[in-house]
């Protein structure tokens, strides 16, 4: 309804203003050159013109002297129009929380129609206080955009987080929703696109103060969920300047899906994960490969105490509990479970099949193996996924 109203405001006032502007122009012949108008004034003292008209002579020399008679004529007669005008525009701002945004864009296709109209008469005044109008509806845009931001990251984490999206990003969404709708039809966007770009980098950083919050939930697996919203909402928007914002969140999420994942993984095979691992930091040390299994902490009889601890049966309990409890955490709105899931089945063979490197290395000819195949550990991960 504002928007409507103001764009009837702005339609009446630019033929009011040039009829007025032409009436003048015509009246105290301002559209004739100086020169011209001297004569005239000369002709009249000679001709001995009436009373009135010498009057109208030196009223008419008195503007011709003004750098714009025919402006400083219409901002008297229109004194009050960008007062009037200013209390308007903040009304409309208030109509609707991003009611600033309806009026920029409404102020700049005015603007563009006035003159791209070929019946429309440029007048200096009704463009000083279009062009003052406009500065002000961009003033308050750069507000309410400085406002947004600053909501979005001094915003508190909500106590209970369990894997869903945070308000931020549900925000910029909706901001963006609405802008894009606003603006579907604008003749120019600059202003918008720079409020996308100051709001993406407020809604990444608000993002990225989960890593020191303390929250109940993986930070991890929060961060990559709402990076992957973002990313798909990007993708279904697809605007041009947050190209770049899209890529980040795309790489974020793939980041925080790693670390996630590897977190989880260490889990099932804990133990395991932590003998090989003191395998490779003796080895980096300078230790011989076919020397290891003579450390005492890494000798065969070591090794094989740990791969008894991780029995084919006892595997695939450990990674059903494991599926159970990503199930439980994840947002069904994301539709992430699965990809997480292909992406530990991924790392948790890469974790098998190094496990199994390093024995064939630092243990050749000893006939340890652990107690489950590959072919085992695929047929777990399969069975897992088609039971649920």
């Amino acid at each position: 309804v504002s928007k409507q109203m103001l764009e009837k405001v702005l339609r009446e006032l630019q033929p009011l203003c040039t009829a007025e502007q032409q009436f003048i122009e015509k009246f105290f012949q301002l559209s004739q050159d100086a020169a011209d108008l001297q004569v005239l004034e000369v002709t009249g003292h000679r001709a001995s013109a009436p009373p009135h008209l010498i009057a109208y002579f030196f009223f008419l020399f008195f503007f011709l002297r003004l750098e714009e008679p025919t402006t400083r004529l219409l901002s008297e007669i229109f004194s009050c129009l960008e007062l009037e005008l200013r209390g308007f525009l903040d009304v409309c701002n208030k109509v609707h929380p991003f009611g600033c945004l309806q009026v920029l864009v409404t102020l700049n296709d005015s603007i563009f129609e006035m003159w791209g109209s070929s019946s429309a008469l440029p007048s200096s005044f009704l463009n000083t206080v279009l062009g003052n109008m406009l500065l002000l509806a961009k003033s308050s845009f750069n507000k309410c955009i400085g406002t947004l931001c600053k909501e979005i990251e001094e915003a508190k984490m909500p106590s209970k987080m369990k894997g869903r999206i945070l308000p931020s990003v549900s925000c910029f969404e909706e901001f963006v929703n609405f802008s894009e709708e606003v603006f579907r039809t604008a003749r120019r966007r600059g202003e918008l696109d720079k409020a996308y770009l100051r709001l993406a980098g407020s809604v990444f950083s608000s993002i990225n103060s989960l890593s020191s919050a303390n929250l109940k939930v993986n930070t991890d697996m929060v961060m990559m969920e709402n990076f992957h919203h973002i990313h798909c909402f990007l993708c279904q928007k697809m605007i041009h300047c947050l190209e770049g914002k899209k890529r980040e969140a795309k790489q974020r999420y793939s980041e925080h899906m790693e670390k996630y994942v590897i977190k989880y993984l260490g889990q099932p095979l804990e133990k395991l994960n932590h003998f090989f691992e003191g395998v490779k930091a003796r080895v980096a040390q300078g230790v011989k490969e076919e020397e290891v299994s003579f450390q005492l902490a890494y000798s065969k009889q070591e090794l094989r105490k740990v791969i008894e601890k991780y029995p084919g049966k006892d595997v695939k309990r450990a990674l059903e509990t494991l599926y159970r409890k990503i199930h439980k955490y994840l947002s069904p709105e994301e539709n992430l479970l699965l990809v997480v899931w292909h992406a530990m089945e991924q790392e948790f063979i890469r974790q098998y099949q190094e496990f199994e490197d390093l024995i064939q290395r630092c243990y050749a000819g000893s006939g340890i193996a652990m107690d489950f195949t590959m072919e085992d550990l695929l047929s777990y991960f399969n069975s897992i996924t088609l039971a649920n």
